[in-house]
């Protein structure tokens, strides 16, 4: 069929299914108009997102619209071109050296290959007719990532939509081991109700807060969550956990003890191998988040941030952040696959025992998930694309740009560094000599105005400072190998003028008020 006719402007009957041959014709087409709206957006915006601030975006989208619904009357290719066009125009560009505001990463061409493959081809993993060789290939990548971790071969997880949804399943498991040997039955058969104790999941004072938000999702509340205090760079104290283990009453029961290997602010790495020996004492479930700090395992110097892993029951990690996978390529790691059991689940018209007993086995039981897509194919993509060698050297490159920030940031008058980086995050904040009423105001606004205009894309937290305030502070993310000294350079000089531009419309205001 002729590429033209396949796509007949306005004849939506001729819309073909992907994976025919009109349908891959089809595509072709499209996928060019999608890789051309990508190459365009850079040149159009110039930094690493449009200019106009959140007003803009929406009008953006009111345009692309035309004043009609999805379901409009006059479908067609070029109506899909320009969403691809506004949307590419619209993207965060995070290839830019200035887009540095999330755990966030660009992905490897072969990744992104590989996500329309899955896309085009839409296999599933809730039964062996669904997706054979998706689901094999995620059994031989789970198995393999068991080995990165430390595990053994009586190891198994599961691939899931995200590192809180990673937290939550790890949290799952150890509410339901640890309650059925508490109660005495199976938690996860009878429930909560009329339980005679009150579950514990003690984190730092640190942790992501989906772990606050899993303990809600669990039935358990978010008042079980216990919050143990940290150093001076949000690394859990272990004497400290060790002390509120010892003042629990007698139906307070810990269910989990959580560590952090990379926190969202310094990346910090809680004490694992003191946190691991703390759980197996008390027979605590511990569970590691490595969301962000899962990174450190491919670089031979920062490697050793992880020692300690390989004791924890479960652990949580992501590849869309160190990785460059596109999102979500998230994965929950058991050390024993028997911990899985409370996914486990039998369905006569998904997986009848008499296909399993002759191998017909697909990856039902072991996700919260019934239908679910193949993310194992772009890890795969992106590992085989890069190798051990290579992602080792991305993470060390992320590194060394956040040292050469962090060190350019504390020789500068202006700036003010808040620690040393650990893996990848540096977070400082602009300062001045003269009286600005409100500090953290001005920060904030510094990075709001460097947003709207396009310059770049920064992140910002609060830090509480020694004197018990706290603080708007600014955060840089580095998850892009290939940006230079000289970009991280007229980056910092962008947020330094940036910072003197709102400074004086600030004395502006003052002036006229």
């Amino acid at each position: 069929m002729n590429r033209a006719n396949a796509v007949d402007a306005g004849a939506h009957q001729t819309v073909a299914l992907a994976g025919t041959a009109d349908g891959l014709e089809q595509l072709r087409t499209l996928v060019d108009a999608a890789l051309d709206a990508v190459a365009a957006s850079s040149i159009k915006h110039g930094g690493p997102v449009t200019v106009g601030g959140p007003s803009a975006a929406i009008a953006a989208v009111r345009d692309m619209m035309h004043g009609e619904g999805f379901l409009t009357d006059a479908p067609g290719p070029d109506r899909v071109t320009e969403l691809f066009e506004t949307y590419a125009a619209w993207s965060a560009d995070l290839t830019h050296p200035s887009a540095v505001s999330r755990m966030q990463c660009a992905p490897t061409p072969a990744a992104a290959a590989a996500e329309l493959l899955a896309a085009v081809l839409n296999q599933s993993l809730h039964s062996w007719e669904s997706g054979p060789f998706a689901l094999e290939l995620e059994r031989r990548l789970i198995s393999e990532m068991a080995g990165w971790v430390g595990y053994g071969e009586t190891a198994s997880g599961t691939l899931t939509p995200g590192g809180s949804i990673s937290n939550l399943v790890g949290l799952l498991l150890s509410r339901d081991h640890m309650l059925t040997d508490a109660v005495g039955s199976d938690i996860s058969q009878s429930g909560l109700a009329g339980s005679a104790v009150r579950p514990r999941i003690l984190c730092s004072a640190a942790a992501h807060f989906s772990i606050a938000r899993a303990a809600g999702f669990l039935g358990l509340g978010r008042d079980a969550v216990v919050k143990v205090p940290t150093d001076e760079m949000g690394r859990m104290i272990p004497e400290e956990a060790c002390r509120l283990l010892d003042g629990f009453t007698a139906d307070e029961v810990p269910i989990a003890l959580v560590a952090t290997a990379g926190t969202t602010d310094h990346g910090s790495f809680d004490p694992l191998p003191e946190l691991a020996a703390l759980a197996a004492e008390r027979r605590i479930w511990f569970h590691v988040d490595a969301a962000y700090g899962i990174g450190a395992l491919f670089s031979n110097s920062l490697a050793p941030l992880l020692d300690g892993l390989s004791e924890a029951d479960s652990i949580a990690f992501d590849l869309h952040k160190f990785g460059w996978t596109p999102a979500s390529s998230s994965i929950l790691l058991v050390r024993d696959e028997a911990r899985l059991s409370p996914l486990a689940q039998q369905a006569v018209y998904l997986n009848p025992p008499d296909d399993e007993a002759e191998g017909y086995t697909a990856l039902l039981g072991t996700s919260m998930q019934t239908t679910r897509r193949s993310d194992a194919l772009k890890i795969a993509a992106s590992l085989l694309s890069l190798g051990r060698k290579g992602m080792g050297d991305w993470v060390d490159a992320c590194h060394s740009q956040a040292r050469y920030a962090a060190a350019r940031i504390d020789r500068h008058p202006d700036l003010e560094l808040l620690a040393e980086p650990v893996l990848s995050t540096v977070i400082f904040r602009c300062r001045t000599s003269e009286a600005i009423e409100d500090e953290s105001a001005w920060n904030a606004a510094v990075r709001r105005r460097l947003m709207t205009e396009g310059r770049a894309l920064l992140a910002r937290t609060k830090v509480r400072r020694q004197d018990g305030e706290t603080w708007v502070h600014l955060k840089l993310v580095f998850l892009n190998p290939a940006t230079t000294k000289e970009e991280i350079d007229a980056l910092l000089d962008d947020v330094v003028t940036a910072a003197a531009e709102v400074k004086e419309a600030m004395r502006t205001q003052v002036r006229h008020s």
